[in-house]
């Protein structure tokens, strides 16, 4: 169960990140794009040569987000990539032995979650905050999104899953020894 949503949950990230990219850009620039290669190019030269310095990770990310995004191809794309560059080996850092990667999602967690995903969802969902009101809280669109996150992603799982295990993709794998009472 926990690989299977684990997995739903990450190509459910990728898609929305693929439809991200194919239906918000606009006015492709090849050269930006070319420069991004370069910088992506230095991600992957920095990952294999073992570099675990935050910093150099941050610059080389910081140049290919700003190339991706002056593109027209929309900038979310250049945090993933920036993301699967950063080392996964473990390494000795404060006493502490991880990854680097394990390091920064440990440290940035809590801006992600609290600041930074909100901020994103409201700026790409066009929603402006200026004069929100408890009234507006209340109105149908919030009522809506709530829903279709409360209501409409188990739901479409629970079809998604149905209809594989229907017609032969999946199987279904009752775990029933976790329920049995000793």
């Amino acid at each position: 169960l926990k690989i299977f949503l684990l997995a739903l949950a990450i190509i459910d990230d990728l898609g929305a990140i693929v439809i991200i990219a194919i239906f918000y850009t606009a006015n492709l620039s090849l050269s930006a794009l070319a420069l991004a290669a370069v910088g992506v190019a230095g991600l992957v030269i920095l990952n294999r040569r073992g570099v675990t310095r935050t910093a150099a990770y941050v610059l080389v990310g910081a140049f290919v987000w700003l190339c991706v995004l002056q593109s027209g191809v929309h900038a979310t794309l250049a945090g993933v990539i920036t993301a699967l560059a950063i080392p996964l080996t473990p390494v000795e850092n404060n006493g502490k032995t991880g990854s680097l990667a394990a390091h920064l999602q440990e440290h940035l967690h809590p801006w992600v979650t609290f600041l930074v995903l909100p901020a994103f969802a409201f700026a790409n969902a066009g929603v402006s905050l200026a004069g929100l009101g408890i009234e507006q809280l209340f109105s149908p669109i919030p009522f809506g999104i709530a829903a279709g996150l409360l209501f409409g992603k188990p739901i479409g799982i629970f079809l998604f899953s149905f209809a594989a295990i229907a017609i032969g993709l999946g199987t279904l794998f009752v775990a029933a020894a976790l329920f049995v009472i000793p």
